[in-house]
């Protein structure tokens, strides 16, 4: 109770205003009374060494070259070193995604302003400490729990605590959680309760955690490999019985240096270590890491903070986004172009508009981009005492100031016309018609009663129009440009006036949706409100609930939406969103709750984040698709020599040296090659589709050419397996040829350099020696090439088989896309699916450049 007292004694003494002295501050340091809570962006150097190295496959690798070491030869166990490198490789590129982030977080970081001494300071939230008072103001995220010590109008939205809509006004007394946003006015806090003690700690570290888990990506490729994982076990059993049980454990003294264990046993063990060693997709995972973690980099270097991986993915993937107007099409700045006299009458003998816009400027001590507008166009304000404030919120669009002036209180509004003129009256006409010339129109009007009263802002006499400039950016119509040429539908959701939204659509030649419509007339309960979300392209008048609305209406249509937005009034949009995209300026709310923040404020930034995905999607699609094929040529080919009773006919150093040259080394650059292909669902069947088909086509003909060569023996020799080793190093080197299509010089070099590094291991003595190989039979070396040509030639018809059936499938769904309402057709009506990446790529970057308007 002493301790308690002794609080509460120190905390009042805190409510002069002046904060806590830099004794106070160390004081609670001392005590650890401080805002300790680690708030990383990505995962700790620790993590990321675990993660690449202690995995199910780095294990099952393991335990196969502990069977080696003991049998032997070393050679046999070049597959480990394979591992080892890939592994350290992952490392590397993870540490350098890490250190990207970790200085695009602290940029990021909200920088809370805490009173001490009297003066408001920046800090970083860990380091408040208890009884620090924090000021707080429009847009700003509270960080710690707290009670209010000072009030401006001060209304809290805590629904994304407590799920309620409806902001609450808190006065001096009032207890603040962490995590709520400051919808209007300000006031200043006490921190009651920091650290792991606060809500704070545990939604601001789930809020910017960086994640490697959750993905649809790496969930396809889970069930992939799961399945792999199930069905090894019993080709892997079947082989072993085979080898061990069987007749497959034949005498290959001929094959093996000395210095290691021979026998049956010692021979069926390396021949089951070679079989499980191809089987397994060793270099999935790793590679799938790999090419988010570059992509992270990537997308460091363009100021784009990604806080929660599968944003990278998740926004290739997305079909409409949502976009702010204010600070996203339009610049962040405004200028006072006009102020439009409706005959209201002046105020205090001489003042007219322009000293009333500047009273009400001065008063405001958070102002938002169109006061902060009207303060830089208006000269000294008068000396008017403010009486009351209502501070400007998103939900009621307005804002208003009572003054005490030398005639008497008067009470000054300032909003939106639509809001507070009379319908149909002549000034809301007016102001109707400058708004559909793209302009912003905010009017001036007295009211009858203090604006803080319950029933403000009541009868109000009209007395100008205040207009604002908004001048487009640069490169808002090339972005919009890309996404119309990619298929992905925008729509431009904001608060402002239905018809000044219309007029930046037009002029920025926005595709499809008709009128732009006004949310509050829309009937967001009836059943065709997804619909009509749907079919339009512009909405004015959206409020914080709406947005949210529109995106579930969307979501509910099948739609996959990322919402762009940097004020606090987007917060429950960006957090119900399939990806959410916060500027780097805007509030600390919005880009607590956002996956990618802009750091750079560019909405033009979305197209590179747009086809990063698409490349990380797509290269990790052909991968994928070259590895299974090796683990189902691998699975045909052991349950061939399993149920023949067979010896298999490789060494490990020939599972290495196939696995190496074919798909183990291009995977690796075709990983993080440029893709700009266009993102589509069906990734696991579209991948087994075809990697099966290749897979058992050659297996097969590896096992045809296996049992042609040998011709009845009983023991193969090293020509028979060399012959082998032709035949599935030629089949799998056509794959990989068409799996890189389309061609690009260095595509074509580094096929051409696995062929050339294969023949360098075959035509020189110290290979064959090293890698177990004899090139001396003329006649099984033609027939192994033959037998790979057919194979060649029958996956070569499935793919195009393949290819005609795609064609036809996204034809069709073309032709119904054609028949409703969205927009799908680009603007230059051309087909880009047809197009090749390189090209794709190149009108993407031509895109990016500055267009003017007339």
């Amino acid at each position: 109770m002493a301790q308690q007292s002794e609080h509460e004694e120190r905390a009042a003494s805190d409510d002069n205003g002046r904060g806590l002295s830099a004794a106070e501050v160390a004081e609670r340091v001392a005590a650890g009374q401080t805002n300790d809570v680690p708030v990383r962006a990505s995962r700790s150097a620790g993590q990321i060494v675990r993660g690449n190295v202690f995995t199910r496959i780095n294990a099952m690798i393991a335990v196969l070259f502990a069977i080696i070491a003991v049998i032997g030869p070393l050679q046999d166990g070049l597959f480990a070193l394979v591992i080892v490198v890939n592994t350290l490789i992952g490392i590397v590129q993870e540490l350098r995604a890490k250190r990207t982030l970790d200085k695009l977080a602290i940029v990021n970081t909200a920088h809370p302003r805490v009173v001490r001494d009297g003066e408001p300071t920046a800090l970083r939230p860990q380091e408040i400490v208890l009884d620090d008072v924090i000021e707080l103001g429009h847009g700003d995220q509270v960080v710690v729990d707290g009670e209010v010590v000072g009030s401006e109008g001060l209304e809290i939205d805590e629904s994304l605590l407590t799920g309620e809509a409806d902001p609450v006004v808190k006065v001096p007394g009032e207890r603040v959680m962490s995590g709520s946003i400051v919808v209007a006015g300000s006031g200043r806090f006490r921190a009651t309760r920091v650290g792991r003690h606060a809500y704070a700690a545990r939604l601001a570290e789930e809020a910017s955690r960086f994640s490697l888990v959750r993905s649809q990506l790496r969930a396809a490729i889970d069930r992939i490999l799961t399945f792999v994982m199930w069905a090894l076990v019993p080709v892997g059993a079947l082989l072993v019985a085979s080898q061990l049980f069987l007749g497959g454990h034949v005498a290959v003294e001929e094959d093996l240096a000395s210095g290691h264990v021979s026998g049956p046993l010692a021979d069926a063990l390396r021949g089951t270590v070679a079989a499980l060693v191809s089987m397994i997709p060793e270099g999935l995972i790793l590679l799938t890491s790999i090419a988010f973690a570059v992509g992270v980099i990537r997308l460091g270097r363009r100021r784009c903070l990604v806080q929660e991986l599968p944003a990278i993915e998740g926004l290739a993937r997305v079909d409409v986004v949502c976009t702010d107007k204010t600070g996203t099409l339009t610049e962040t700045g405004m200028r006072v172009c006009e102020v439009r006299d409706l005959g209201g009458g002046r105020v205090d003998g001489e003042s007219g508009p322009g000293a009333v816009l500047a009273a009400l400027a001065a008063a405001d001590p958070d102002p938002n981009p169109s006061m902060s507008a009207i303060a830089e166009a208006f000269g000294t304000p008068p000396g008017w005492t403010p009486t009351a404030r209502a501070a400007f919120s998103s939900g009621r669009t307005w804002s208003g100031v009572s003054f005490a002036t030398p005639s008497g209180e008067v009470h000054w509004v300032l909003g939106a016309p639509d809001v507070l003129a009379t319908p149909g009256s002549e000034e809301a006409a007016e102001a109707e018609r400058i708004a559909r010339r793209g302009l912003r129109v905010l009017l001036l009007a007295r009211s009858g009663e203090r604006v803080d009263s319950p029933g403000a802002p009541g009868e109000l006499t009209p007395v100008s129009l205040v207009v604002l400039d908004q001048r487009i950016r640069e490169d808002a119509a090339p972005t919009l440009d890309y996404f119309s040429g990619q298929g992905v539908r925008v729509k431009i959701v904001s608060g402002d006036n239905a018809a000044s939204v219309g007029a930046v659509a037009r002029e920025l030649e926005l595709d499809g949706g008709g009128p732009p419509a006004d949310a509050r007339t829309m009937d967001r309960d009836g059943p065709g409100y997804a619909a009509e979300i749907d079919a339009t392209a512009a909405f004015g008048r959206v409020g914080p609930e709406h947005k949210r609305d529109m995106v579930r209406g969307l979501q509910s249509r099948g739609h996959s939406v990322a919402m762009t937005g940097d004020g606090v009034n987007d917060v429950l949009a960006l957090k119900e969103s399939d990806i959410g995209v916060a500027m780097g300026s805007g509030s600390p709310a919005s880009r607590s709750v956002a996956q990618l923040v802009l750091l750079d404020n560019r909405f033009a930034s979305l197209p590179h984040v747009v086809a990063e995905g698409r490349r990380v999607i797509g290269n990790i699609e052909r991968v994928a698709g070259l590895f299974l094929t090796k683990t189902v040529y691998s699975m045909t080919m052991a349950t061939i020599v399993g149920t023949l009773a067979m010896a298999y006919p490789f060494f490990p150093r020939h599972a290495t040296l196939i696995n190496a040259v074919t798909f183990g080394i291009p995977s690796f650059f075709l990983a993080l090659a440029p893709n700009n292909e266009r993102a589509r669902p069906g990734f696991v069947g579209r991948t087994l589709r075809l990697a099966v088909p290749a897979g058992l086509i050659s297996g097969l003909a590896a096992m045809t050419t296996y049992l042609l060569v040998l011709d009845g023996a009983s023991a193969p020799e090293l020509t028979d397996r060399t012959a082998v080793l032709v035949t599935l190093c030629v089949t799998t080197l056509w794959v990989l040829l068409l799996a890189a299509k389309p061609y690009v010089w260095w595509k074509i070099v580094l096929v051409a350099a696995m062929v050339a590094l294969l023949l360098g291991v075959m035509l020189t003595p110290v290979g064959r020696d090293f890698f177990a190989l004899d090139i001396s039979d003329p006649a099984k070396l033609t027939t192994a090439v033959a037998v790979a040509g057919v194979a060649a030639s029958l996956i070569t018809l499935v793919r195009i088989a393949d290819d005609y059936l795609s064609r036809r499938a996204r034809a069709r769904a073309g032709a119904r896309r054609s028949t409703g309402t969205a927009r799908e057709t680009p603007r230059n009506h051309t087909d880009r699916d047809e197009l090749d990446p390189p090209e794709e790529a190149e009108r993407v970057e031509h895109a990016l450049g500055p267009r003017s308007h007339g």
